[in-house]
């Protein structure tokens, strides 16, 4: 009398089974069905990005690298059916560089992202990262809330996930006058290095901000010069030009006046 059959000889196995990679380096790990190679003919920016200024000097840097290693991370876009274009979601500068780099086609991965969320997530990946200058963080900060409805700052601050207090930091270098604002996106001039200038007449914000640029000013020299700013009404009526000397003088001046450290300034004497 024969046997039946086992249970295991009735197990069924699915097409995609038959297909599946049962390799130990495959254990936890699944497959972008999005993932593409789009030729870039066929991708474009996004006319609301966040970034708006492209260091060259760092772009050919980046095209270098992809020459040698190809794209590393692809970049993320949407698909514009009306158009027939992929839109950059975030991923503009590999974009720049791989063109550079004498690239057809680029790694992406493509997103369906709602109009109210694609500014959010832009400056999720923009915004909190710290190589996407100040001002156009500021400037982007300020659009999302306009899109969202007007919203107070800190709704706005809370959408992507920064402090109020560091919102107000950055929304304080649209304040500055353009030739500072400049330098900021040029990578020049440091945010934090401008936090000095905050509350300075707009000559004085520029005159120090060049000190600051030209001179390689420290803080600690950049916060006496605009206290003594503060301190001075006849210099805060200055123009810049006037005032840039006045204060490079004023720096000599108080530098040879201040107290040096123990052991220096002083000779042995034999």
């Amino acid at each position: 009398m024969s046997k039946p059959a086992s249970r295991a000889s009735h197990r069924r196995f699915t097409v995609d089974a038959l297909f599946q990679d049962t390799k130990p380096r495959a254990v936890g790990v699944s497959d972008l069905l999005d993932a593409k190679e789009i030729r870039i003919d066929r991708i474009e920016p996004d006319d609301g990005q966040p970034r708006r200024t492209f260091d060259p000097d760092r772009l050919e840097e980046l095209a270098e690298s992809i020459r040698r290693e190809g794209v590393l991370q692809p970049i993320v876009v949407r698909y514009d059916d009306a158009r027939d274009r992929y839109v950059i979601v975030y991923g503009e500068r590999r974009w720049r560089a791989a063109q550079l780099a004498g690239l057809t086609a680029l790694p992406a991965l493509v997103r369906e992202v709602p109009d109210d969320r694609r500014l959010i997530q832009q400056l999720m990946e923009n915004v909190v990262r710290e190589d996407l200058n100040a001002v156009d963080r500021a400037a982007a900060l300020r659009a999302l809330k306009a899109q969202m409805d007007d919203a107070p700052w800190e709704q706005v601050a809370a959408a992507v996930g920064i402090k109020r207090s560091r919102l107000f930091q950055l929304l304080g270098t649209e304040k500055l006058p353009e030739p500072v604002q400049e330098d900021i996106r040029s990578g020049r001039l440091s945010e934090k290095q401008s936090r000095v200038l905050q509350g300075l007449p707009a000559a004085a914000q520029e005159a120090l901000g060049r000190l600051i640029v030209d001179d390689g000013l420290g803080a600690n020299q950049a916060q006496r010069l605009a206290r003594a700013v503060r301190e001075n009404p006849e210099i805060q009526e200055l123009d810049a030009d006037i005032l840039l000397p006045r204060l490079r003088a004023m720096r000599m001046v108080r530098e040879e006046s201040w107290p040096q450290p123990s052991g220096q300034g002083t000779r042995m004497c034999r």
